[in-house]
């Protein structure tokens, strides 16, 4: 298949060091090169790829002094839709932004949302372009809008690589990710204090919460079984997961995915997680982590991480999240949505995909 991939401009594909989605196009792009696949990536610049790349930025927007960043996504589209013609399919990643263009272009086309979407300003979105096909990447994700046009459901999926796993319990807990209210590495720290065991946090502070930073979290980063180790990159990520007794994962909001859990799972680490949004879809309490309902149930739980065998949670892994069976899943929705017959949208067309004689959509 000719296919395009079309994403966020804000961290190359693949980031640097902090960057759910675009670590997630950057495995599936690739993956489909691999098997074979004419793939066209849109994308910063600085993105390293196999695909044909069309650096829409010099560098990722992140890195960019600019303050308006929603003009590159405008010329990012407009990329896409003058070369539309050339592909079977284009994979956005881009959220909503581009739906107004792909109700007008020929081409199939397919988005998978990757964000959260229980904020209520998002339905009048969803109520006016219930004929884009959207991806999950939970079940749990869709709750808030049962409106929109739900073509198929696709955990991520990611390298697993060939790394030993090491069948111990001992060593230090991990947190790794962002730091921020929601992510509660305050409940991660009062937990290694509650269980005597260091504590490592590989974390990127955005500018948007350095102030919760400094007046919530440094503070308690000087007691001695705390390290605040910052942001790693990929290079880091195997031996600081593999090394860790557990990975801890105490969200306090509705997690659309969470990567970082399945990023564990491939170095065999057990996850502690609390149960919100996509968790308890992820990890198989009693197999590869704990599901936990408070800090009571996570301080006993990460007492029991000695009781879990690693091998078998990288089995899990290898069975229920690698990047293969993450494309093979992508590969039947684009075969499915290209069987679907076009039907072009405007204002007064009160047609439905939801009436089409082909109902493929529910996978």
């Amino acid at each position: 298949m000719r296919i395009a991939q079309v994403s966020p401009l804000y961290e190359s594909v693949p980031p640097s060091c902090y960057g759910g989605t675009e670590r997630i196009v950057s495995f599936l792009t690739e993956e489909l090169v691999r098997l074979g696949h004419d793939v066209t990536l849109f994308a910063s610049g600085d993105s390293r790829t196999a695909a044909e790349l069309v650096a829409v930025c010099p560098e990722a927007l992140r890195l960019s002094p600019a303050r308006d960043k929603l003009c590159q996504h405008i010329y990012l589209m407009e990329q896409v839709a003058r070369r539309a013609h050339e592909f079977d399919l284009i994979h956005w990643h881009i959220d909503y932004l581009h739906f107004p263009l792909s109700r007008r272009l020929k081409t199939p086309h397919l988005t998978t949302l990757h964000g959260r979407l229980d904020l209520p300003e998002l339905s009048v979105v969803y109520d006016e372009f219930g004929d884009m096909p959207v991806v999950s990447i939970s079940h749990s994700q869709r709750e808030p809008l049962p409106q929109a046009w739900w073509f198929g459901n696709v955990y991520h999926g990611i390298p697993g690589g060939s790394a030993e796993i090491k069948q111990t319990s001992d060593g230090y807990l991990a947190f790794l990710g962002r730091i921020c209210p929601e992510k509660r590495v305050d409940r991660a720290i009062e937990i290694a204090k509650a269980v005597n065991r260091p504590l490592k946090i590989a974390a990127k502070v955005d500018p948007a919460d350095r102030d919760y930073f400094k007046q919530e979290i440094e503070g308690l980063l000087e007691h001695p079984l705390i390290e605040f180790l910052g942001e790693i990159g990929d290079d880091e990520k195997p031996r600081f997961l593999g090394e860790a007794a557990a990975l801890l994962f105490p969200i306090d909001w509705p997690e659309p995915f969470g990567l970082v859990m399945i990023e564990s799972m491939a170095r065999g680490t057990p996850v502690i997680a609390f149960r919100h949004g996509s968790v308890p879809e992820i990890i198989d309490h009693g197999l590869t982590g704990f599901v936990v309902d408070d800090m009571e149930a996570a301080v006993e739980c990460t007492k029991r991480v000695g009781e879990l065998d690693r091998r078998a949670i990288r089995a899990v892994f290898e069975e229920r999240f690698s990047a293969t069976r993450m494309v093979l899943d992508y590969l039947e929705l684009y075969e499915n949505l290209c069987y679907i017959p076009r039907i072009p949208r405007s204002a007064g067309n009160s047609i439905s995909p939801h009436d089409s004689a082909v109902n493929l959509r529910r996978l």
